[in-house]
């Protein structure tokens, strides 16, 4: 019977303030740091609704809803009247070419995101959208579509019909959370959640360019989990991320939901707790701890549970507020990072109301595998002054990038071993209502921070949705 174990406070238990790592960064190498170099407007109407704290265009967990490829740039929102869109435009223009793909949103439900994702060996469009816990809605663009933009028109005849299927592939009539990565071998994966908060599993599809698989579930719900306060049966792993690295490993942060709120110490809180880690050298078809074991087996009956030993990187019991779904990236090592924020000790050892005690406490926190191999954490001496997510992002002299809510960023060098973090922009002029949607590609391949915010607004009023770009160090 697998045994849940630590991976010991040393590694991750306190928050240290960590020394230079050998080949970090080079004394050469510029720090962080962003221009605004420009803001275009998607929508001046976008759809508009508050549900889980959250906005459906703007939730930071889709991955992608605005995404670079081949000199274009795609996004993918609702209008006011509720039609899915997808628009494009050449990098720098100002002006972006709009399509209807068919679809209308269901429910006034913040989960019910569009999520892309680029199949590079085909060169399609694929979106998965308006999914919580029940059916998806599914569509993919012609081939080459990615491939040629200048010489393809954009129009809505270029995407095919909607489905409630991966072309013919039946996933679960519970699905949840689409998360596209693209493979090293060119191949599309789609992530996803069976079932539902607090008892689901984690899972995978891969498209090859003629037809989706299911490679199954990876991710268990069962086994116990005990705290001072009580137990529980049934969980989910909530990912900050499924990202390959330049060496093709695919990384995953994560952290655990329990069903049972008997694990804290307050109802009003939030049943989350610990940072995890796991890693795939194969795909996505086994997984391994931090320390190489393999603890679950995709499709198989061995899945990654609680009880599995070496996965907790960071500890945290679930009386803190933890956030799921944070960010996460990977270095030009290969080395992954992560977001977490919560609401620290020192104000206190028990949550009451996860929204209100992290507005006015919480804190979030760079955590990362260094050189060495051994984790670290640096608090970000940021209030989140929100209860909703950061996004992390890392240059390519591996400089840190956190974009809090309402648009803020702060930045940390590789060279200080990220202990100089600072504000860099405060927002200001954004008008910004909360999380922001980021262009992870563009940060790679064009080295501009790119990144989706839609404006505050009141009740069901819809409100202007907009890109704005910032230049990295060069």
């Amino acid at each position: 019977m697998k045994r849940r174990t630590l991976l010991g406070a040393a590694l991750a238990g306190a928050v240290v303030t960590p020394a230079l790592a050998a080949g970090t960064a080079r004394a050469a190498d510029p720090g962080p740091s962003v221009t605004r170099t420009g803001t275009t407007t998607l929508d001046s109407q976008a759809i508009f609704f508050v549900s889980y704290d959250g906005l459906v265009n703007n939730n930071s967990f889709q991955k992608n809803g605005l995404l670079t490829y081949k000199g274009y740039q795609y996004a993918a929102w609702y209008t006011a009247d509720r039609n899915a869109v997808v628009g494009r435009r050449v990098l720098g223009a100002s002006t972006w070419s709009t399509v209807k793909v068919g679809h209308t949103l269901r429910y006034n439900d913040s989960h019910n995101v569009i999520s892309m994702g680029v199949s590079k060996v085909d060169g399609r469009l694929h979106l998965n959208m308006d999914s919580h816990s029940d059916g998806f809605t599914y569509v993919k663009s012609v081939a080459g579509l990615m491939d040629n933009p200048a010489g393809l028109s954009w129009t809505t005849s270029r995407f095919g019909a909607p489905q409630s299927t991966l072309d013919g592939l039946a996933l679960t009539s519970q699905f949840t959370y689409p998360q596209f990565v693209s493979t090293p071998d060119g191949r599309l994966q789609l992530s996803y959640r069976v079932a539902v908060s607090g008892n689901g599993r984690n899972a995978l599809a891969e498209y090859d360019g003629t037809k989706w698989t299911n490679l199954g579930e990876w991710s268990s719900s069962t086994g116990t989990y005990t705290s001072e306060h009580g137990s529980s049966t049934a969980r989910n792993m909530y990912l900050h991320g499924i990202d390959y690295d330049v060496n093709g490993r695919l990384h995953s942060l994560f952290t655990w939901r329990e069903q049972n709120g008997a694990v804290m110490c307050n109802g009003g809180g939030i049943s989350n707790h610990d940072t995890g880690y796991v890693y795939s050298d194969d795909r996505g078809r086994t997984w391994r701890n931090n320390v190489g074991t393999v603890v679950g087996t995709t499709g198989a009956s061995d899945k990654v549970a609680v009880t599995d030993g070496g996965l907790v990187v960071d500890p945290l019991n679930a009386d803190h507020s933890l956030m799921n779904q944070e960010s996460q990236a990977t270095d030009s090592a290969g080395r992954p990072h992560a977001i977490i924020s919560y609401v620290p000790g020192r104000f206190g050892q028990c949550t009451t109301n996860y929204v209100a005690d992290r507005t006015a406490n919480g804190r979030a926190f760079h955590v990362r595998k260094n050189a060495a191999g051994t984790w670290q954490k640096t608090e970000i001496p940021v209030p989140l002054n929100s209860s909703q997510r950061t996004k992390l992002v890392l240059d390519k002299y591996n400089n840190a990038y956190a974009i809090f809510p309402f648009g803020r960023i702060a930045g940390a060098s590789a060279a200080s071993g990220y202990t100089d973090w600072k504000i860099l922009f405060d927002g200001s002029g954004l008008n910004a209502f909360g999380e922001v949607v980021i262009d992870e590609m563009r940060v790679r391949d064009g080295n501009v921070l790119s990144f989706m915010y839609q404006e505050k607004s009141s009740g069901t009023t819809p409100s202007a949705l907009h890109v704005v770009d910032f230049a990295l160090p060069a």
